[in-house]
């Protein structure tokens, strides 16, 4: 059996599992009706399995001083990693809510390849897909690009499970450009004739650079109901679809993004929960994954993680919506113009050169500066399909390290948006709340519309 060498980055995440929080990306995905299964299963092959090798190869642990490997697996069967079950009635979000909180807290089994996907029927309304990958596989940035692969543009497209042009992912947020824009130019800094301007601009990298580094060393995550130690139980909740023209229709009131108005609304959310449970609201901080990948380009055979991390400090402390709003703004355009990205990536790099002990203490090091990771995935503008069923919306979250409480899904798919939360139960065992009050943020945010925006459709209840 061949075996693999594990990138240090990989693993990183492959060693960093831990009762309170597991190093697995969770998916969802809702569908009109169910899937043909013979169809899924060579989509899944064919798409998944021959082309990214990973998803056939198992963790074998390394010696005391080398890294892990993966091991091929001989005779691999990916339906071995297909399940299928059907809920009782009535089938309802809390019940599929109920079954895929019983599994956030469960390892996947080191003795086969770090995959699991659910097929669940008996949904009040369609069915839906659970998937569980690894962390150590790929970044959740590459990972959502590689299950938006399995997809086509009609429900027609090749059926024999070849690629019938698979969604391409576009990455993550307004932050995607961020690490590109903040690189230095150091060639031009070299011409004779511009030293002068090259040291300036190096004297201001470098500046840069040590605001960054204060930021990630002097950063707290404070004592908030959002904070404390994190057990090893979690929930995950879900909005219903919500059009995504009321969120633009805000954004271009306001003069802000998509994305400034989504991560204002969690803001808001997290400043209403704090006053909810008794707390006078501070400022949270979450950490935001930022995509280093070309976009351009599609992904690599071999996968592997390629992110940086950068902290967003939420402006939870702030009275108005309105405020929070433009304060979310302020704080995002500052950290497209910062190298925090390229600085944080350098850091995970060189962290997975120190070893197991080592690494995974300043991996959780950290984590602690944040109450967990929020994700807002621009997904594909128009309908997808799976093996022939139609796509109605989807989400994912990735993984919290250490003692982090709270994750955050936002994901835009075919011009609505749902939002997530999945939550640490011994901190936070309410995360309908925060969903609840994150619909109320968008409700106020829309209140300054004329009639035709502020008519639309709210958040779903």
């Amino acid at each position: 059996m061949r075996e693999h060498r594990v990138n240090p980055v990989d693993a990183i995440w492959l060693n960093m599992d831990r009762v309170q929080n597991l190093m697995v990306i969770e998916c969802v995905m809702f569908l009109e009706g169910p899937v043909d299964r013979d169809r899924f299963d060579r989509v899944v092959q064919r798409r998944l399995v021959d082309a990214y090798p990973v998803f056939s190869r198992r963790p074998v642990p390394g010696p005391r001083w080398r890294r892990s490997r993966w091991r091929d697996v001989p005779d691999f069967d990916p339906s071995d990693h297909v399940r299928e079950v059907r809920l009782p009635a009535p089938g309802d979000a809390a019940a599929l809510q109920e079954y895929v909180g019983r599994f956030l807290a469960e390892p996947l089994p080191r003795d086969r390849p770090l995959w699991d996907i659910h097929l669940v029927d008996g949904l009040d309304e369609g069915s839906a897909i659970y998937v569980r990958l690894h962390h150590a596989l790929a970044d959740g940035i590459a990972l959502t690009q590689v299950l938006l692969s399995l997809t086509d543009a009609t429900a027609d497209a090749e059926t024999d499970g070849r690629d019938g042009g698979g969604a391409r992912h576009h990455g993550v947020g307004d932050l995607i450009e961020a690490a590109r824009r903040a690189a230095p130019e150091v060639t031009h800094a070299l011409r004779p004739a511009r030293v002068r301007a090259g040291v300036v601009a190096g004297i201001r990298t470098g500046l840069s650079g040590a605001r960054v580094l204060a930021k990630l060393l002097l950063t707290r995550n404070p004592e908030t109901a959002l904070a404390g130690d994190a057990g090893s139980h979690k929930r995950a909740v879900w909005s219903e679809p919500v059009d995504l023209q009321l969120v633009k229709d805000i954004a271009r009131s306001s003069g802000a993004t998509v994305n400034d108005v989504l991560v204002s609304a969690l803001a808001g959310a997290v400043e209403r929960y704090q006053v909810e449970r008794g707390d006078t609201p501070v400022d949270v901080p979450t950490m935001v994954p930022v995509n280093l990948r070309p976009i351009h380009l599609p992904l690599p055979r071999e996968l592997g993680n390629r992110f940086a991390l950068v902290v967003l400090l939420l402006p939870s402390g702030l009275t108005t919506a309105t405020e929070r709003l433009a304060e979310t703004k302020r704080r995002m355009d500052r950290i497209k113009r910062s190298p925090e990205p390229v600085i944080t990536f350098a850091m995970i790099q060189g962290i997975g050169l120190l070893g197991r002990r080592l690494g995974r203490g300043l991996v959780t090091f950290f984590a602690g500066k944040a109450s967990g990771v929020t994700t807002n995935v621009p997904g594909p503008r128009e309908p997808r399909y799976l093996a022939g069923t139609r796509i109605t919306s989807m989400l994912g979250w990735v993984p919290g390290s250490g003692d982090q409480t709270l994750g955050t899904c936002i994901f835009t798919y075919a011009g609505t948006v749902r939002v997530g939360f999945k939550t640490d139960t011994t901190v936070i065992p309410d995360p309908e709340h925060i969903l609840d009050a994150f619909h109320d943020e968008i409700d106020d945010l829309a209140q300054g519309l004329p009639p035709t925006g502020a008519t639309r459709d709210r958040v779903a209840r």
